[in-house]
């Protein structure tokens, strides 16, 4: 039946893209997009609005789309989103904005992801670049962290009239979309690097290299250097372990390391000074999408690649879509299965990881099934490189060296949902910094609350 089916997307055949590091989705043409936004219904009542953490007006861009307006359309994914390029790439949209269309009840949901990343990217190859809405109004905002949760917020208020500088610990801006991300899924120079622009050419100035609680603290910020509020979006960025025996060998890393010297630091190219430890067999410790990451990263740098999750495939906190890339391209999935002991030889290199086959109980307070020993099933997986991708959680520099700054017994920043105020007056914060590990929409949805709570309080 007309009308049931989406519109194909075209990617790299799966045994090309695994030896190379070039983006695996190829995205809609014109025609492809014309006809993939002619299968929305232009819903009275948006259910995937309502499915949208930044509620962006779906029916509204995609409706621009059928008309060819690309640039109306990109204009009105702006009102919403600072990354519209980024969140098009690497949201969950099954389970969000597409996971509530109407379509998908008799077939399957309008790619409102694939949509919203070619509007981004048709704006980007003719320049066109977000509207600012607003005069300056004098004051001065301090953003602590350049990721998806610090520019949003960043990119709202400087439409709103603000004077907002963000401080960057590291040398290139982006946060987690430069260093944790790899390039087969969010190309740098080409997304990226050209969304962080659009979000400068707002108005707002960017300062790299600016540790904060080291450089500057929150406290100088506000009574030092002349900003009138302070918003903190600077990521969980501090990795877990399992503690079990070995973690400490040569060899071991966690998947933020491994994510950020190939991202960031450009291990995997032979013309940077950054290089890793060349791997043939690599153990990923985990389930989720960082894991799958670190997984396909791996195999693309030669090793044969093994994910390791307790649970079974049911349970996968990954996307769809990233656990069936990462079996196209021959990582291997390990279900069911828990380390006990990473295996060192005789100069502390990892010769590989002992583990334990598992079954599921009864549901834990996750809700998941609760993963059980199978006595008695212990093996061997040879491996000369593991990496733990078990969450991350804030690194706690920040809260330790700001007076009257609340945080939980995780080390999160206590802050409100709806405005990311915090117990210190004119602080806010949102994203990983408050509620740990998330994805990058929920991080943006907390950047955009911060700005509309800072917004109230310097109006009153």
């Amino acid at each position: 039946m007309e009308g049931l089916k989406r519109v194909p997307v075209r990617e790299q055949a799966p045994k090309v893209r695994a030896a190379n590091f070039e983006e695996v989705c190829l995205g809609y043409n014109q025609e492809e997009a014309i006809e993939e936004a002619k299968r929305c219904l232009q819903c009275k009542k948006p259910m995937c609005v309502q499915g949208c953490p930044v509620s962006i007006n779906i029916p509204g861009f995609v409706g621009k789309i059928v008309e060819g307006d690309f640039e109306a359309a990109y204009q009105i994914l702006s009102e919403s989103t600072s990354l519209p390029a980024v969140c098009g790439r690497v949201c969950p949209q099954e389970t969000q904005c597409e996971g509530k269309c109407i379509r998908g009840k008799k077939g399957d949901p309008v790619s409102i992801g694939k949509l919203e990343r070619f509007v981004a990217d048709w704006a980007r190859e003719h320049g066109i670049k977000p509207k600012k809405t607003a005069a300056s109004n004098g004051k001065k905002v301090a953003v602590i962290g350049s990721g998806p949760s610090g520019l949003s917020c960043a990119g709202d208020l400087a439409k709103l009239g603000y004077e907002v500088t963000i401080f960057e610990a590291l040398h290139e801006a982006g946060g987690v979309l430069t260093y944790g991300i790899p390039e087969f899924r969010l190309p740098k120079d080409a997304v990226v690097k050209p969304e962080v622009e659009n979000v400068k050419s707002l108005g707002v100035k960017i300062e790299t290299d600016v540790i904060v609680g080291k450089s500057v603290t929150v406290d100088e910020l506000l009574e030092e250097e002349g900003f009138d509020a302070v918003f903190i979006g600077s990521g969980a960025g501090l990795p877990m372990f399992m503690g079990i025996p070995g973690e400490n060998a040569n060899g071991v890393f966690s998947a933020n390391e491994y994510l950020t010297r190939s991202n960031l630091m450009k291990a995997r190219l032979d013309d940077y000074a950054t290089p890793m430890p060349e791997s043939k067999k690599a153990v990923v410790v985990g389930g989720g999408n960082v894991a799958m990451d670190a997984a396909r990263t791996a195999l693309r740098l030669g090793a044969e690649t093994h994910i390791v999750y307790r649970r079974s495939e049911a349970e996968l906190p990954a996307r769809v879509e990233e656990v069936h890339h990462a079996k196209e391209e021959g990582v291997i999935f390990d279900l069911l299965t828990n380390p006990v002991e990473i295996l060192e030889d005789e100069n502390c290199w990892v010769r590989g990881v002992r583990c334990i086959r598992m079954e599921l109980g009864e549901p834990d307070a996750s809700g998941r099934r609760r993963p059980i020993p199978v006595e008695g099933s212990e093996f061997e997986i040879e491996a000369d490189a593991v990496i733990m991708s078990l969450g991350t959680s804030p690194n706690p520099l920040i809260s330790s060296t700001t007076k009257g700054l609340e945080t939980n017994k995780r080390k999160c920043i206590v802050a409100e949902a709806e405005t990311g105020k915090t117990s210190k007056d004119g602080v806010y914060a949102g994203g990983d910094a408050v509620t740990g590990a998330a994805t990058v929409i929920l991080a943006m949805e907390a950047g955009r609350a911060g700005a509309k709570g800072i917004h109230e309080f310097l109006s009153k």
